[in-house]
């Protein structure tokens, strides 16, 4: 009976299974033939949610005609080695020409020119053809091609340039009005606003990408004059030169460079404010070059301690390390040692504003000019020079007399006498001076504010300032690179 009930229950199952398989096979020939679509609507946002998420369709088909891709074709030297080997081919064959021509060098011994192309992007700015782009996306511009959204190719002008800024301007020629954007109040722009990136990345014209502001004020190394808006809108190779625009359609920033450890988007994008390039782009159009006003100082940032040796209540303004000969702040008196605070009845924070606010001086006006010096502000009238094209700081003057050596316990500085100064000979590796990146080679100019020519002037100046009971003393270093103060802590016995 067990072996029965047993095969009858296999029977049965048997009988399931093949019922299911038939059903089954019935079942998705009707599916295949009535696919149904998904329920997508049930499972969409309430009308309310939508309308609360942000489109800016609208706004990108406005401004859209008013973006341009730049081509610019140049020739360029061939890099590689300095010379290839010789070639396992017979002359005049096809092979021996293609190889030859991928060496660096002619059979003159000459360096060789390719052709290169540079992709970029730029905005119209007015009816009748000027564009804004960047300095490194057109160079030298000589043979340079603006692609309009539409796909029309127009050959473009260079009107000027500027280096300093990393800004250019360029002209097309239309017999009708073209679409053109506005710069926007960047001043007003806040971390967190919407921004928008119109380009040319990798050649792809007319991307477009959103984003916000994540910071303002930026400096990244790029020059004197960084104050850069940082953005999240994906920019890579190619939106050079290209608008951010605020969510009005309003130009706030020019896209000029991105952080990234892979040369692709991580989400860091820095654009030039609307600010800095209206004034940079007005002086193009007008001289096709930029004039900046000029003090003739060599200016360091005032950290906390060099603040302490000062005795300014706070590390705040432009510490003057160097003054050029026959420079507007030689001429007012301004002196090395000097802090500037305010120019013009505004309070300068650090170097930078300082920098920024006076090359935005005209040149031959007068400037009114604040410093602290021994222990007190005191005012000061500069006529503003002209920013020279090319400036060389005047050198310290060679000591005469028979050559001294020297230390500086307190310090860790082992000191010489040369015809250039009191050089460092060496700088005890655990010492403040060490830590603060003064280097064996560095000629001490200033101790305290007094002009030193020996090493014992130096050992003098420290130990006054150790009577003195300061914590510090204060030197004016100068090495090949610049010339700058560093204010070193003095161990107490």
């Amino acid at each position: 009976m067990r072996n029965g009930r047993n095969f009858s229950w296999r029977r049965s199952a048997l009988a399931l299974t093949t019922a299911g398989i038939f059903a089954a096979g019935i079942w998705s020939a009707t599916a295949v033939a009535e696919p149904a679509p998904l329920d997508t609507q049930s499972a969409a946002p309430a009308a309310t949610a939508l309308e609360r998420l942000p489109s800016f369709a609208d706004l990108v088909q406005k401004v859209n005609p008013a973006v341009v891709s730049i081509r610019v074709d140049e020739e360029v030297e061939a890099r590689g080695s300095a010379a290839m080997p010789d070639l396992p081919f017979p002359p005049g064959s096809p092979f021996e020409k293609f190889f030859r021509d991928l060496q660096p060098q002619g059979p003159d011994g000459a360096p060789r020119r390719r052709h290169a192309t540079a992709l970029g992007s730029g905005f119209l700015i007015s009816a009748d053809g000027y564009i804004v782009t960047n300095n490194h996306v057109v160079g030298d511009g000589k043979d340079i091609t603006v692609v309009r959204d539409d796909g029309t190719e127009m050959s473009a002008k260079l009107i000027g340039r500027d280096p300093k800024t990393d800004l250019a301007l360029v002209k097309v020629e239309s017999k009708e009005a073209l679409p053109y954007v506005v710069f926007g109040d960047s001043d007003s722009v806040r971390v967190g606003d919407w921004v928008l990136a119109v380009g040319n990345p990798f050649g792809l014209g007319g991307t477009v990408t959103t984003g916000i502001v994540s910071a303002r004020g930026r400096e990244i190394g790029a020059g004197p004059y960084d104050d850069f808006i940082q953005i999240d809108a994906s920019i890579n190779k190619g939106n050079s030169g290209g608008p951010t625009f605020d969510v009005h359609g309003n130009v706030v920033g020019v896209n000029t460079a991105i952080f990234s450890p892979t040369g692709g988007s991580v989400g860091i994008g820095f654009a030039i404010p609307a600010a800095i390039a209206q004034k940079v782009i007005a002086q193009l159009k007008e001289d096709g070059k930029v004039t900046r006003g000029w003090l003739g100082v060599t200016i360091q940032q005032v950290d906390d301690d060099l603040a302490a040796s000062l005795l300014l209540d706070k590390a705040r303004g432009a510490l003057v390390a160097q003054v050029a000969e026959d420079s507007p702040a030689e001429d007012s008196g301004i002196k090395t040692g000097d802090v500037i605070l305010n120019v013009n009845g505004k309070e300068m924070e650090d170097v930078r504003a300082v920098s920024r606010t006076v090359a935005d001086l005209e040149p031959d006006t007068d400037a009114e000019i604040v410093v602290w010096r021994d222990e007190g502000r005191k005012t000061i009238d500069v006529e503003i020079g002209t920013f020279p094209e090319n400036l060389e700081m005047a050198s310290a003057a060679p000591s005469d007399g028979t050559p001294e050596a020297g230390t500086t316990e307190s310090l860790g500085l082992a000191l010489a006498e040369t015809p250039d100064g009191v050089v460092i000979r060496s700088v005890d590796p655990a010492s403040d001076a060490a830590e603060k990146g003064v280097r064996p080679g560095d000629v001490i100019v200033k101790v305290s504010g007094r002009d030193v020519k020996k090493p014992s002037d130096v050992v003098a100046g420290v130990e006054e300032a150790s009577k003195a009971d300061k914590n510090s003393v204060l030197l004016l270093l100068r090495s090949e690179e610049q010339q700058r103060f560093v204010a070193l802590t003095l161990e107490k016995s």
